[in-house]
């Protein structure tokens, strides 16, 4: 029997979102499931949106046109709000992915996990922490990609055949590199980055204190907003390596980890950080 397929709904927030980088996260999204729903929020008539525009055909996006009927206030917040909130109810989706980097979404984040959907939160490293935190998982959007920052654009053959391929192919050129990795040192003066590590090896070891990696990876996941990426890192196997706090063993196809503070790791004196 095929296992269900996770339906997941976009959600982006444009005017605190970069155009360069939707590539990159619909690429993530489609780790977790399909997105069926592509959603695009802003006033399209406003300049500050141009970039965008290039990438909505071709990404499938559908723009949600919200005018401001305030001066000052931003109404396309109010609109993906009351937007999530119908899919929350009305579709059979299992998870929702908000691209923004406006902490305001952080209410509509813990009622959609209230509603039994995972959210996939994306943003700038400015977005604030409690939007951040409150994600099922949240990645900076400067950790996906590998593009350099001096890399040239690829140049096509021809002309581009409209504006808007025109600013296609500058938004891609303008790609923001991807995070440099954390050194040791700055990944252990992260005192809660330590804790939530350590805590999730001590749930899973055993009486020998190795945990298997995956089992940590699912305490984590219970626990708290992480990706490895947000600290330079693609794979969690990288970060606990990277930190020096852990002794790593692999076994055919199987990682495990251990604390070097337990008393049956080598060199466990000295390692008490």
């Amino acid at each position: 029997m095929a296992e269900k397929e996770t339906r997941i709904a976009l959600l982006i927030d444009a005017d605190n979102a970069p155009a360069a980088k939707i590539d990159e996260v619909l690429a993530e999204v489609a780790r977790h499931g399909v997105a069926n729903v592509r959603r695009a929020y802003g006033n399209w008539k406003s300049p500050n949106l141009k970039s965008w525009e290039a990438v909505l055909h071709e990404f499938a996006i559908r723009p949600i046109q919200q005018f401001a009927y305030s001066k000052g206030k931003n109404a396309s917040d109010m609109a993906m709000v009351v937007d999530a909130m119908d899919l929350l109810h009305h579709e059979r989706l299992d998870a929702f992915a908000l691209v923004s980097s406006d902490a305001d979404f952080t209410p509509l984040v813990m009622r959609l996990l209230t509603g039994g959907a995972k959210v996939y939160g994306f943003g700038e490293k400015k977005t604030p922490l409690p939007f951040v935190n409150a994600c099922s998982q949240f990645t900076y959007v400067e950790a996906l990609g590998e593009a350099e920052p001096d890399a040239e654009p690829a140049i096509p053959a021809q002309e581009p055949a409209s504006a808007a391929a025109a600013q296609a192919a500058a938004a891609a050129g303008s790609r923001t590199p991807a995070l440099k990795p954390r050194t040791g040192t700055e990944l252990r003066g992260d005192t809660k980055l330590v804790n939530l590590l350590r805590s999730a090896v001590e749930a899973g070891a055993d009486d020998h204190g190795w945990a298997s990696l995956g089992g940590v990876g699912k305490q984590i996941a219970n626990r708290a907003s992480f990706d490895p990426r947000n600290y330079g890192y693609r794979k969690l196997s990288d970060l606990i390596s990277a930190i020096g706090l852990f002794e790593v063993r692999r076994q055919e196809l199987a990682i495990y980890v251990r604390d070097r503070r337990h008393p049956e790791a080598k060199g466990a004196r000295g390692n008490g950080n």
